[in-house]
């Protein structure tokens, strides 16, 4: 049988604030189906939109969230940032993209992104007036810029059952993205 570019990997799943928080179960579920181990790191406003018990459960690990946890005698962003091989953050907000290309660390998610130096994929979703807006495109093409892996937004309904470009791309599309660069990336 053919090892996959996934087997044994270690990936960084970064679950933000969206309604789309919810296909990161999806998510979970999809990475490891390809072979990875999956780590879910959670911003405060990812909480309110899916528990951190369910990624814990799916992800068989402990869900981080706090840059500050005394109970980690390690420095959680950077033992981490060690031994991941990808970040994927998903969903994304417009909020997270700002910060990103403002090389803003305020939280466990973007200190452990700019800590790292791995492949980093953002999957947007939002509005798409959010998406749209020339702030979120310039900060976009500035996270580009960092080599930054951008996949999606697509076209579809929202959660305000608006049609428009903002949805988060399928989680079997973003699992195959990152397959594909992290393959290139081995060989």
């Amino acid at each position: 049988m053919p090892q996959t570019p996934l087997k044994n990997r270690e990936i960084v799943l970064g679950v933000t604030g969206s309604i789309a928080a919810y296909k990161a179960a999806d998510l979970v579920r999809r990475f490891q189906e390809a072979g990875a181990n999956v780590t879910c790191v959670m911003t405060t406003s990812a909480a309110e939109f899916i528990t951190p018990l369910t990624l814990t459960t799916l992800s068989k690990r402990p869900v981080l969230q706090d840059m500050f946890d005394r109970s980690n005698k390690e420095i959680t962003h950077v033992s981490l940032a060690h031994r991941i091989d990808a970040i994927v953050a998903a969903p994304c907000t417009a909020h997270l993209i700002a910060q990103l290309a403002a090389g803003f660390c305020g939280d466990l998610l973007t200190t452990l992104i700019l800590a790292s130096r791995v492949p980093v994929f953002l999957a947007p979703a939002m509005h798409e007036p959010m998406w749209l807006h020339p702030a979120t495109k310039k900060n976009a093409g500035i996270c580009r810029g960092y080599g930054y892996h951008l996949i999606g937004p697509v076209k579809g309904a929202s959660a305000s059952g608006e049609q428009g470009l903002g949805r988060l791309e399928e989680p079997v599309k973003i699992v195959e993205q990152v397959t594909e660069i992290l393959h290139k990336n081995i060989s």
